[in-house]
């Protein structure tokens, strides 16, 4: 049997509630001897892992790092080596574009070169998304024979572009190296299929190079992940369950919206702003993804200061979550962004998990060093989801 199928057997429905409260690049490396979780004061995750079970998971496997989309993909409870979902299309969903079946998506980044044509900034200094508006509608004027192509806004840096078309593959390698001081990587074929893509790609690049030639900031695109729409169960059909998302970032509702939550629209981009929306929906649904994005783009930036400070942020709000009294809360991060690195790494991400039914262990501080020895130890991320409908009382017995 499938562990879907037996998801789709066991799992009922019930008035109990869920929160799964996702600190985006959660975990780190030591910096003057601490982690960011660690130098951060946080009296009231630490008050709240003295009364829960606390471990570590691995969002796909032990010496893995992992990109954003298969990651949140195992917290939601599909194996993400199976359920491939590309960067591109998860752009696409974020900003709700209408996909067509045989789109192909890629994600960019405005990016900064040098007059040799070397990337200097991967993220051209992170633009405003108002800039990155108008340029995307410049980019639109790109035409090319035998293809549609749709560049939208996603925020910040960060944009998607749509190839509409008959007979494209995404089968096409990123253009993105993710270092600095190399040039951009030509996008090259990974099949014969692809040829044709991989041209109109290459031909794409250079038109949108040349338009962005006046922009010193952002004068370049890199292009990640193109993909296809996936077929992927519905999170309602497995686990019988009402979801909604909250998450500032678009990539975010994206991911949550394939696989059939509800994305909750946002006023503000604060994680206040999102804990409010937490509070004022929480009647209306069952089940709630609330993603923090601040810690991982502070990770990336290797700005370790303001990652504590966004933890400390996160800390400052707990009290306002528990005051809603869900039946099952967790707390844990999709991957792990040391400052250190500047980048995702493969190391284990701290979990806790609150409710009236867990066995409390001895972990007293949520931090990497006290939840490697929790309760729950080591285990992979995929696992979250059913020990959350257990602790809910949203599983029945299996078999007699």
């Amino acid at each position: 049997m499938h562990r879907f199928d037996l998801f789709k057997k066991i799992s009922h429905p019930n008035n109990s509630k869920i929160i799964l409260l996702v600190i985006d690049g959660l975990g780190g490396l030591p910096i003057e001897d601490k982690t960011e979780l660690e130098h951060a004061r946080t009296p009231n995750l630490d008050s709240l892992a003295r009364v829960s079970i606390c471990g570590i998971v691995d969002p796909i496997s032990p010496g893995i790092t992992p990109g954003s989309g298969p990651a949140h993909l195992a917290l939601f409870g599909y194996d993400p080596l199976k359920y491939e979902i590309g960067r591109g299309i998860l752009a696409a969903a974020g900003i709700n574009f209408p996909l067509e079946r045989n789109d192909i998506a890629a994600r960019i980044n405005f990016s900064t070169i040098d007059k040799e044509g070397r990337i200097q900034d991967r993220r051209a200094g992170r633009i405003p998304t108002e800039l990155n508006e108008k340029l995307c509608h410049q980019l639109n004027s790109i035409c090319l024979q035998s293809v549609e192509i749709f560049v939208r806004p996603v925020k910040e840096h960060r944009a998607v572009v749509i190839f509409r078309g008959e007979n494209l593959s995404s089968e096409i390698t990123d253009t993105d190296p993710q270092q600095t001081g190399v040039y951009p990587n030509p996008p090259r074929a990974l099949s014969k299929e692809a040829e044709r893509t991989s041209q109109i790609v290459s031909k794409f690049i250079s038109e949108a190079r040349s338009i962005l030639s006046s922009h010193h900031q952002a004068n370049m695109i890199l292009l990640r992940g193109f993909s296809k729409p996936p077929e992927i169960p519905h999170f309602s059909e497995l686990y019988h369950l009402n979801p909604a998302a909250i998450a500032a970032y678009p990539m975010y509702k994206g991911v949550a919206r394939l696989v059939g939550m509800h994305p909750i629209e946002i006023e503000g981009n604060s994680i206040e702003d999102e804990v409010k929306i937490l509070e004022d929906n929480f009647q209306n649904y069952d089940f709630f993804f609330l993603h923090i994005k601040q810690a991982d783009s502070a990770g990336e930036d290797g700005d370790w200061k303001r990652k504590v400070s966004v933890i400390e942020e996160v800390d400052r709000l707990i009290p306002r979550i528990r005051r809603l009294n869900p039946e099952v809360l967790i707390v844990t991060g999709d991957h792990s962004t040391p400052s250190l690195l500047k980048s995702h790494s493969w190391h284990p991400v701290p979990l806790l998990l609150h409710a009236p039914t867990c066995r409390q262990d001895e972990v007293e501080q949520f931090s990497e060093k006290a939840c490697i020895r929790g309760g729950l130890g080591r285990m992979p991320a995929i696992n979250i989801m059913s020990l959350a409908l257990a602790h809910a009382q949203k599983l029945v017995k299996f078999g007699a």
